[in-house]
């Protein structure tokens, strides 16, 4: 069974109240139950991680070296957190960045990603469809 690590960086746990016009309706606790099942029915071990501190977040990849596979939305920290790309080069597990929104539409200082060229790939502008793309993309890869 494939065990995969989703981490959801600061203000994700806000999905349904924050910007909805942005990020949708759907609650965070929603996304997590749609990831948990999604996964169940491809058979994959889902964890399910947030965090508001950027020191959690690192901590939580620095043990995550079971797992097969991460994906991650760093939230804002994906445009200025060396300290999240260092921990992701250090486990050297593959991973996709994903974003609800698409990045390149909003302002420019969220262009700029810390971790998209260490990742296997990037889903940005999909809604939360993204996540479980990229768990289908580590479903499918043996």
């Amino acid at each position: 069974m494939k065990r995969v690590l989703v981490i959801n960086g600061p203000n994700l746990n806000m999905l349904g109240q924050r910007e909805p016009s942005v990020y949708g309706n759907t609650t965070y606790e929603e996304l997590v139950s749609i990831i948990k099942n999604h996964c169940e029915s491809k058979n994959i071990y889902v964890e399910v991680f947030q965090s508001n501190h950027e020191g959690d977040i690192i901590e939580r990849i620095h043990k995550s070296k079971d797992f097969d596979a991460l994906v991650i939305n760093a939230g804002a920290y994906t445009h200025t957190s060396i300290a999240i790309r260092d921990a992701l080069a250090a486990v050297n597990i593959p991973f996709i960045e994903v974003h609800i929104s698409n990045i390149y539409k909003r302002e420019t200082f969220r262009h700029k990603s810390m971790l998209s060229d260490l990742a296997v790939g990037l889903i940005t502008g999909l809604g939360i469809r993204g996540y479980l793309y990229a768990i289908d993309y580590f479903a499918d890869i043996n």
